[in-house]
């Protein structure tokens, strides 16, 4: 039986016994990561290849936290920061390669007023598609702690920036260049660059530094992986939902990372669904674990997401690309479990990755709504029917047939009579 973190059954076991039933101790996990990493950062002047990377905080907004990262270590260094690179990785790895990148943080306004020759380095960075030999100089020594995020890939250690300095030139395309200088919406800019096969978290770090859009600001990079992801998703809705209907009921699997990804197509028209739950044992999960959920249908929402957050606009973004390869549309509900193996949060890259590599994996084909969901059930340790009542896409598909179903089962049983 899995039991939330306590801390007397802490004290208890400390980490030897693994007495709350997972199969790692989240604490412990993160001091091994930490110390393999210590001596390498334990200095006030930090010299390195950025990957290149930048992160930009929320807390005190408009008054930010902004800094470049930058590992002790030198060459290419792109993996430190790519997380769509990291889909045959471990959560230890990740935490290892986070702990690696100082952050030299300061305080900016989000409006880019006063902004000095820093932060014009920092935006040169982000600019960047190749590793850049960067310095910083930091007050003190960074304190040595690495903060897994739901939203963003975890942040490593940090102290206050003294100064910093590209030791080299940034690689920047031509095609940056051009979108950075031109007088194009933050909306216009994000799809030329997604268009053209810019990878979505370069696009996110350049929407963080405060270089798209009309009336420029620097943004949260939690705020812009979701600004990003929402965007890209919304634009290939509109393209999507003039595509032909799927032919059969499909569902997909992938388990990644200590989280189960279903995802249901159905031959109807567009809607989008997310479904989550986190099973007891988990991180945030409870002694009886509810299932959360946001939707939309072909026209989309007007608001926020409310229960399931950045997980939605990574999904459904997996989701429609792949449609859009297909050119074909559906009706979609993507089944989330969270187990105990996910013992640290690293970001929503993780969603948006095992979505996608669920997408490559059809697990049968079906003529009817019923067996494809008897087939959801069968990779799911959460009772089905809590789903089916939470969910606002199968609440009523999933208790009758529609006319369709009605004819393909009986078009079925003809061919088989003869």
């Amino acid at each position: 039986m899995m039991e939330p973190f306590n801390s007397k059954l802490c004290a208890i076991c400390k980490g030897r016994k693994l007495l709350c039933g997972r199969p790692t101790c989240p604490i412990l996990e993160r001091f091994r990561v930490a110390r393999t990493v210590e001596e390498k950062i334990n200095r006030r002047e930090i010299f390195g290849s950025s990957p290149p990377g930048v992160f930009v905080g929320e807390y005190g907004y408009p008054k930010v936290r902004i800094g470049p990262l930058v590992p002790p270590v030198e060459g290419n260094t792109s993996h430190l920061d790519s997380p769509l690179k990291w889909e045959n990785k471990t959560i230890k790895d990740i935490l290892y390669y986070r702990s690696l990148l100082v952050m030299g943080e300061m305080k900016a306004d989000v409006d880019l007023r006063r902004s000095g020759r820093i932060l014009s380095e920092v935006q040169e960075l982000a600019m960047s598609i190749r590793p850049v030999d960067s310095e910083v100089f930091l007050k003190r020594k960074p304190i040595l702690r690495v903060l897994p995020g739901e939203f963003a890939p975890p942040l490593g250690p940090r102290a206050e920036l003294m100064d910093f300095e590209l030791t080299e030139n940034p690689r920047i395309p031509r095609r940056t260049d051009y979108v950075v200088s031109d007088e194009l919406k933050a909306e216009q800019a994000i799809m030329r660059l997604y268009n053209w096969g810019f990878d979505e978290y370069y696009i996110v770090r350049l929407l963080s530094a405060g270089l798209l859009g009309l009336r420029r600001k620097l943004v949260p990079t939690r705020w812009s992986i979701t600004a990003v992801q929402d965007t890209i998703g919304k634009n290939l809705r509109k393209e999507v939902v003039h595509y032909p209907l799927i032919n059969d009921y499909e569902v997909y699997f992938h388990r990644f990372l200590g989280n189960r990804y279903v995802v249901l197509l159905m031959p109807e028209s567009y809607a989008f669904e997310l479904l989550e739950v986190w099973l007891r044992g988990s991180l945030f999960g409870a002694s009886e674990p509810g299932v959360i959920h946001d939707y939309e249908d072909f026209r989309g929402r007007k608001e926020y997401v409310k229960e399931t957050a950045g997980a939605y606009y990574a999904a459904r973004l997996s989701v429609l690309e792949a449609m859009r390869r297909r050119r074909k549309q559906a009706r979609v509900v993507v089944f989330r479990e969270v187990t105990p193996e996910y013992y640290a949060p690293v970001g929503v890259w993780q969603i948006r990755t095992g979505v996608r590599k669920a997408m490559e994996k059809v697990k049968g084909r079906f003529d009817t709504l019923r067996e494809a969901l008897d087939a959801v059930g069968e990779h799911l340790e959460h009772p089905l029917d809590e789903y089916l009542r939470r969910s606002y896409v199968l609440g009523s598909l999933a208790r009758q047939r529609s006319l369709d179903e009605w004819l393909s089962v009986l078009m079925k049983n003809r061919e088989v009579s003869k």
